[in-house]
């Protein structure tokens, strides 16, 4: 399934709500109101308040509230599939159960609606390389010892086709090509058989960086800290762990600015494996259902690497085979 989040641009508040997003790319299934309609049609009088509780329109609850995640949302789906064999469409006070997102009235937004904890990796050894040698150093023996990673906040996390934020102290702004995973169970001190199991599923990550004052954070061998700490992007679906058969994939990514291919490479490129990073990252120390982890920045996936830089108004387009198109424009420099 492609898991994401949509809003409707005409109602108020445009409160985000889970979704389905079929395979034709264009229809969204609203797996609450699904269950909703079935309990209205079987003679309910609280079919909403019953179908919050069996399937919340909320991923990151859905997350930590139920063993199974991935088949409680397939029973909304198989709901509608149900409801669209009788030949209903709606509820009895017109809500729709499933949208166009062709409709002017329907966007995605950030496809989780809250994160727990968000952890970036610096796990391909490409992109490692580049930004050693252009400081004039060798990467570390240690980076090939273990995988090694940030944490970031959580809180400025955007989704597709919102406006990518421009800080006001960076005259370097810079976009990372990153496989992310979501977690869909808890876990501590995990053995690599486990971790795998506990990805609920992949997205796309861009983790946008304002390199001029990320390089000054770093030369004191600490942070990033403000380089980072204002504006990342997921989207556009979080692809569900079972599309992959339960294994981690390798797949085809690339980034094109203002219609131009810029970078291309592979997630099976990287010198550690999400199970290994997700392995380390537990080490007394708990994981959540609804945290984060990102792989670090594809090879050739920035513009740091390439010495070619984004500029106000570009249009970045990340793509990632079977995920599909993460599209931002970049904001004006406050």
């Amino acid at each position: 399934m492609k898991i994401c989040q949509y809003v409707q641009t005409n109602q108020f508040p445009r409160t985000p709500r889970l979704g389905i997003l079929l395979g034709d790319g264009e229809t969204i299934v609203d797996a609450n109101w699904s269950i909703a309609c079935e309990y209205e049609r079987e003679g309910y009088l609280n079919p909403h308040a019953r179908a919050n509780h069996k399937l919340p329109s909320s991923l990151f609850l859905i997350l930590n509230h139920f063993d199974n995640p991935i088949e409680t949302i397939e029973e909304g789906y198989a709901t509608y599939l149900f409801l669209q064999k009788l030949g209903i469409d709606r509820m009895q006070d017109g809500t729709p159960i499933s949208f166009s997102l062709n409709s002017e009235n329907c966007e995605l937004a950030n496809p989780i609606d809250k994160i727990g904890t968000y952890r970036d990796f610096y796990a391909h050894e490409k992109h490692v390389k580049k930004g050693f040698e252009k400081r004039g150093e060798p990467v570390p023996p240690a980076w090939y010892e273990m995988p090694v990673y940030y944490k970031g906040p959580t809180h400025g996390f955007i989704g597709p086709k919102e406006e990518i934020l421009w800080p006001s102290y960076s005259d370097k702004l810079d976009y990372e090509l990153e496989l992310a995973v979501v977690l869909g169970r808890d876990g501590k001190n995990l053995k690599p058989h486990q971790a795998l199991e506990n990805i609920f599923g992949y997205t796309i990550l861009n983790d946008v960086s304002a390199r001029d004052i990320q390089k000054k954070e770093m030369s004191v061998r600490l942070g990033p800290s403000k380089g980072k700490d204002f504006c990342s992007v997921l989207g556009p679906v979080i692809v569900t762990a079972d599309e992959f058969y339960f294994e981690e994939p390798n797949l085809l990514m690339t980034a094109s600015i203002n219609g131009k291919e810029w970078s291309r490479g592979h997630s099976g490129d990287s010198q550690f494996s999400f199970a290994e990073m997700i392995v380390q990252a537990s080490k007394e120390e708990w994981l959540q259902a609804g945290d984060v982890i990102g792989s670090g920045t594809v090879g050739t996936g920035c513009g740091l690497e390439l010495d070619k830089w984004i500029k106000p108004g570009d249009e970045i387009d990340l793509y990632v085979e079977n995920i599909g198109h993460l599209v931002n424009k970049v904001g004006q420099r406050k």
